[in-house]
């Protein structure tokens, strides 16, 4: 797929958009009075200058992504988290009550919820059993209105990675713009695809702060894409989406890598721990493969055991009406004595039916 296969996915109202210039796409520094900020300045003290605007492209933050991934810097786009790169590109290339999104549930529920929004249709072709691609269904269904195909991997719910040469597959031959939503890759063993976009113009690959770096509260997504992509992206997102708080304070993280790295480390030991942990318990039917920081696993009357656990303040995920997750829970790698807490108060409940969380 070349540049002028990806124009013409773009919507015709979206080529025809002339998009808003701020004042910060033209200058920076100087006597800024061009803006209508409040010289005088903010009422709290601070080293951003923060009643000025940001300067849209955040290009130091840029460069540092785009060297810790293996990009080129005019490859990243920064999000309001990334739900908001999911609603730029449904808004981009899907007409209303005409085109669709395609999607493998079980999955992340924005993909659907953003072309609902949107009012665009949504394809739904279930994965396997096995959690994993229906790959040649995934290309039966395409059409010249099937307009993008969403796949997450590691998957939420499931926590496994997709097989990477049906993703590859799907890139190569899907019709439309395929995007790859790598929320947990960091705690996969698998490579991140980021560095692919540069050879396929309609990949797109989804990161965020809010998982490996630990910092979901700032609201911080990224999405990788070729030229193409990322100039409609730019044109069409808010001028000023990403605030200089959130990015200084990402920039700060990439001082502390090591650190992060340690929490990884820890996080992965303590998910295989769960993991056999949770296994021994006789009430779990199954505990699934995880290359996240979380699990799913199988149990009976799991909808009761979770409000259970909430009861006694242990607050994980019911999922049992997602397709293929029936009676199961997922629950976050926590910290070890949380793990603790929670392996105890579950077998607790699914045992003697002491509902107890002592030791």
């Amino acid at each position: 797929m070349n540049r002028n296969d990806i124009e013409q996915l773009v919507r015709p109202n979206i080529r025809e958009l002339k998009p808003y210039r701020s004042a910060r796409d033209d200058f920076g520094s100087g006597t800024l009075l061009d803006a209508n900020e409040n010289a005088w300045g903010a009422p709290v003290p601070n080293r951003l200058n923060l009643h000025r605007y940001p300067v849209p492209v955040h290009a130091q933050l840029r460069q540092k992504v785009a060297s810790f991934r293996g990009v080129e810097p005019d490859s990243v786009f920064f999000g309001n988290g990334s739900d908001e790169p999911i609603d730029l590109l449904v808004r981009i290339f899907c007409k209303p009550g005409v085109d669709a999104i395609v999607t493998t549930p079980p999955t992340y529920g924005m993909y659907k919820v953003s072309a609902r929004i949107n009012d665009v249709n949504v394809i739904e072709i279930p994965l396997t059993e096995e959690f994993e691609l229906r790959t040649e269904e995934i290309l039966a269904q395409a059409s010249e209105a099937t307009k993008i195909l969403f796949l997450c991997s590691p998957n939420n719910p499931t926590a496994n990675d997709l097989d990477r040469a049906s993703i590859l597959k799907l890139v190569e031959l899907f019709p439309g713009i395929v995007v790859v939503d790598e929320a947990y890759i960091d705690f996969s063993r698998q490579e991140s695809m980021a560095p692919m976009v540069q050879q396929y113009p309609n990949l797109v690959v989804l990161q965020t702060f809010s998982k490996s770096f630990g910092m979901a509260g700032a609201r911080l997504g990224i999405a990788f894409a070729g030229p193409e992509i990322l100039s409609w992206m730019m044109k069409v997102k808010p001028p000023y989406n990403i605030n200089k708080l959130t990015s200084d304070i990402a920039l700060q993280a990439f001082e502390k890598l090591d650190l992060i790295r340690i929490n990884l480390d820890m996080i992965r030991k303590e998910q295989v721990r769960l993991s056999k942990e949770l296994a021994a318990n006789p009430a779990v039917v199954k505990v699934f493969r995880s290359d996240a920081n979380f699990l799913l696993f199988r149990i009976p009357k799991a909808h009761e055991a979770y409000q259970k656990l909430a009861e006694k303040g242990i607050i994980v995920r019911y999922r049992g009406n997602e397709p293929l997750c029936e009676n199961c829970l997922r629950v976050t790698v926590g910290l070890p004595d949380e793990n603790d807490r929670f392996l105890r108060l579950l077998e607790n409940i699914t045992s003697s039916g002491t509902e107890t969380d002592q030791p």
